[in-house]
Parts: structure tokens; C-alpha cells; sequence
């Protein structure tokens, strides 16, 4: 690790830099802080110079180049540093994940403090070039909102750890289930006789619930219509049920969702994160009612949309126009009566940044011909 910084920052980043101190991780592993990552090296121990706040460590376990040297799902995992934290961490060999139990024995931690003078040669100093870009993806994303969204588990795992949905454990119980000893006719069959999994409890993410039915009980077809139109329903469900005493917090969560997946790889992030900006995006009462929420939704997007490989930005922007149609809906609202101006503003400002830096034509009628998709509660039918 190497990075030219100001000496002043240097020197306060080494007084007050909190420390993390790695022991053990085998050599070749990848292993990163927020938005850098390295090989690790046969003298590496840790992290030093960490500016104090909210952080992301990532890691992937490596085979030897023996054993085909393939690269292991990733793990992270939200610290929340302190000026001078010392946390301390041991590698589990058997688990291929580190153990931060060590960091609760005060007796070790002070041992670790008072000889990393010692151990400084093999501590790596934060990677402080990504340190303004770190910062401007998760502005609004505080520690508590980051602690009540990642799993029980503490561990945020690129691939889910699943398990069956029913366990089976007795013969009657397996004797009861249709049986696999014939060949399948189609591809729905096959998927079919799969067992049903779901997420080992408590590995799963905790994130807020989009209600399925965007509209409130006993509404009639026409209400029912105008709440598939604008979504400010469902929204304010979601903002009343996880984020009732600060709605801000709600772009905390679009933040937490969108690094989860760009540097945790998590692809269920992903989709939660395109599921908030779609209600988010298509909730025009709402912009009237939470202008701050709004102004700060743009700020969070402008950051995003820069940080998305381009790679994979080509599939989100043509996958069903994703991205053009939900921000088309938008700026479509933003322009509606009763808009805050400064919102209106902002949005038409970057209307033209995006515009302009990737040719997108927010101007055009995407799918105009389509008809719109309502689901009626039930009971309702149409003549």
C-alpha cells in the first residue's frame, strides 16, 4: 500500500487514525477497506490511519496457486471507528472469516496498543486517495441505520447461505414429498421438484418491506389506478413502518443497498436499491410533502450514477430501460404544481448533467403505447 498524503493529514491521521489489527489472514487473500482493495501480503497485520466514522472491510479467501488459486465469495462488514480504536482480529482457517472476539479482551487490546510501534511496519495506512469518495457514497448513511440493516449475523456475503425450507429430518416426512425418480418433461418441472430454500437465519438482510399492494385497504378500482400512477402511498407505508422518526434515513438505506452490491457484490442490494428509486421516483405527492428528502435523493443519485462500472451500467440503463423511464417519471414530477422551486431546480440541473454526460433522452416517450398494469384488491372485478 502506498499513497502520496499532506504531511499535516499524515500526522493526524497518525494521532487520532483508528487501527485495525489483522492477524493471520493468509497471503494472497484479496482484503479491502471501502473503496480499495489489495492482495495481502506475507507481512501484513492491519490497517492504520483510519479516519474515524463508518467503514466497509471486505475480504475474499484465496487458494493456493497449488490448489487453483480461485477467489471465494466476498464478506464485509460495517465498523464504526473511533479516534484511536484499536479492534482486533484473528483469521478462523476453518471458517475463512476473521474473528473479532479478540477485540472484547480489554487485557489483549491494550497488550496490541502498546506495541504497535512494533507492529507498524506491517500495518497498511488507509488508502486515503478514496477516502472523498467513500464519504460522498455514504453521507447519509449513519451507524445505526448501518447496524439495523446488515444481518444478525454481522457479515454481509456476496452469495447467500441458504438452506431448505422444510427439513425433512424423519422418513414419513420424506416419504410424503413427490418423488425425483423420473425424468423431467420440461424445465418448469425440473425447477419445481427443487427443494424450496430460504436464507439461514440470520444472514439475511434487514431491510425496509415494499408493500406488494400499493394502495390502502377497500380502495375502489379508480383509487386503485391512481396509486399504481403515483406510489406516494406505499411510500409513506414505508417511511411510517422503518423510518417514522427521521425519513432521511431512507437514503441512508438507498446508500447502504447501493455499496453492498458495488463493492460487496450483493446482488439482492442491487435489486432492493432499484426497487427504492423506482418508489422513490414515482411518488409525486410525496415530493411536495418531503422536499428534503427529495433535495437529498439527488444528491445520493449524482454520486451513484458516477460510481456504477460501465460495464454493468449498460445492462441496468437497457434492461427495460430501467433507469431512463424511472428518472423520465421523476423530473416529470418535479415539474408538476406545488413543487418546491429550489427542488424543481435542482432536478432540472441534473436533468441536464445526466443529459449531457450520458446522452440520455429524458424528453422522449418511453413505452408510450403501453398499457398501465393495475393488480385490484381482491374481490374487484372489471365487466
Amino acid at each position: 500500500m502506498s499513497v502520496d498524503m499532506d504531511p499535516d493529514v499524515a500526522r493526524r491521521l497518525f494521532e487520532e487514525g483508528a487501527t485495525l489489527v489483522l492477524l493471520g489472514v493468509p497471503q494472497g487473500t484479496e482484503l479491502g477497506i471501502d473503496c480499495k482493495s489489495w492482495q495481502v501480503g506475507p507481512r501484513f497485520k492491519g490497517v492504520k490511519m483510519i479516519p474515524p466514522g463508518l467503514h466497509f472491510l471486505h475480504y475474499c479467501s484465496v487458494n493456493s496457486p497449488g490448489c487453483g488459486g480461485e477467489v471465494g465469495p466476498k464478506t464485509g462488514l460495517f465498523l464504526s471507528l473511533k479516534p484511536r480504536d484499536v479492534l482486533l482480529a484473528n483469521w478462523d482457517p476453518k471458517e475463512e472469516d476473521l474473528d473479532f472476539s479478540a477485540s472484547q479482551n480489554e487485557e489483549e487490546v491494550s497488550r496490541i496498543r502498546a506495541n504497535l510501534r512494533d507492529l507498524d511496519p506491517h500495518l497498511g495506512p488507509y488508502p486515503y486517495e478514496v477516502m472523498r469518495k467513500w464519504v460522498s457514497l455514504t453521507d447519509r448513511l449513519s451507524e445505526e441505520v448501518a447496524s439495523g440493516l446488515q444481518p444478525l449475523s454481522g457479515r454481509v456475503c456476496a452469495f447467500s447461505d441458504v438452506v431448505p425450507e422444510l427439513q425433512l429430518r424423519h422418513t414419513k416426512d420424506r416419504a410424503e414429498q413427490p418423488r425425483n425418480d423420473s425424468a423431467c418433461q420440461s424445465m418448469r418441472e425440473g425447477l419445481d421438484r427443487l427443494p424450496r430454500m430460504k436464507p439461514r437465519e440470520g444472514t439475511e438482510m434487514r431491510f425496509s418491506v415494499i408493500p406488494e399492494k400499493k394502495y390502502p385497504p377497500g380502495a375502489t378500482p379508480a383509487e386503485v389506478t391512481q396509486c399504481s400512477l403515483d406510489q406516494s402511498y406505499a411510500l409513506e407505508t414505508v417511511l411510517q413502518r422503518h423510518h417514522q422518526l427521521q425519513p432521511l434515513n431512507l437514503l441512508g438505506e438507498l446508500q447502504f443497498a447501493f455499496v453492498c452490491f458495488l463493492i460487496g457484490n450483493v446482488y439482492e442490494c442491487f435489486e432492493h436499491w432499484k426497487s427504492l428509486l423506482a418508489l422513490l421516483c414515482r411518488s409525486e405527492a410525496a415530493m411536495r410533502e418531503h422536499r428534503e428528502l427529495y433535495l437529498g435523493l439527488i444528491g445520493v443519485l449524482y454520486h451513484q450514477l458516477g460510481e456504477i462500472p460501465p460495464d454493468f451500467f449498460v445492462d441496468i440503463v437497457s434492461q427495460s430501460n430501467f433507469l431512463t423511464s424511472t428518472l423520465q417519471d421523476f423530473f416529470q414530477s418535479a415539474e408538476a404544481p406545488g413543487v418546491d422551486g429550489t427542488l424543481r431546480k435542482r432536478a432540472e440541473k441534473f436533468k441536464a448533467h445526466l443529459t449531457k454526460k450520458f446522452r440520455w433522452d429524458f424528453e422522449a416517450d418511453l413505452d408510450e403505447c403501453e398499457p398501465v398494469v393495475v393488480e385490484l384488491p381482491e374481490g374487484v372485478t372489471v365487466d
